[in-house]
């Protein structure tokens, strides 16, 4: 049987923490040059809340401001985020790609479900090229519920996918994951948290991992 990965994009496949500082620093001093910001850049606070949804993350860092207002600073960063990653200034973690090419030549079919916003990932898996692996990226943008789980149950039910697992590294992924009676295996990466992590079903601490743990799953089905 074909094994199935689904991936989490933030803090698993790509190091978001190269150019999310930068992106939300100009982002801030956007809103500072339009009198509608007067303090530090609250970097801190988004790396709490990271991997939430976008509309999420700006209810959370803009609590006082208006939806328009929210709404003009997400677009805002996600054109920052994109020019930096077509910049360059964003990495892959290690091993990605030499997992990819193992999975794929051992009959794994891989898919990314991710809270960021569809321009977002294309942009990563352009630069990248990360579509040689991939057989699609699919965007919390794409359902009304902005619930991972949900967004996971429409890859499943797209590809007939009956057994796999589900890699990331935040709560939602782990819990996305044992909704739709897949594995969860976890990501001691930049943005992970040991409480969190302590309900997935494995934890990996460098991607390199998952060739023995995908050897062993395809050997289980």
């Amino acid at each position: 049987m074909t094994q199935s990965l689904i991936f989490d994009m933030d803090g698993t496949l790509f190091q978001t923490d190269k150019i999310l500082e930068l992106s939300l620093e100009d982002t801030f001093d956007q809103l500072r040059s339009q009198n509608k910001w007067n303090d530090v850049t609250p970097i801190d606070q988004y790396r709490e809340i990271m991997g939430v949804p976008l509309p999420e993350v700006w209810a959370a860092l803009l609590p006082n401001h208006s939806k328009e207002v929210r709404e003009e600073a997400n677009a805002y960063f996600l054109e920052r985020l994109i020019d930096n990653i077509k910049a360059g200034k964003g990495a892959l973690y290690p091993h990605v790609e030499e997992v990819f090419r193992y999975l794929k030549e051992n009959q794994c079919s891989i898919y990314i479900a991710s809270n960021g916003l569809t321009q977002y990932l294309k942009a990563i898996v352009d630069y990248y090229q990360l579509d040689q692996w991939v057989t699609e990226t699919f965007s919390i943008q794409q359902i009304h519920t902005l619930d991972k789980a949900d967004l996971i149950k429409i890859i499943m039910k797209k590809y007939n996918i009956n057994k796999g697992a589900v890699v990331g590294d935040r709560l939602s992924d782990f819990r996305a994951a044992k909704e739709n009676g897949l594995e969860s295996i976890g990501c001691r990466f930049d943005f992970a948290r040991e409480e969190e992590l302590s309900q997935a079903d494995q934890v990996i601490d460098d991607l390199i991992e998952l060739q023995s743990i995908g050897a062993q799953m395809k050997h289980n089905f």
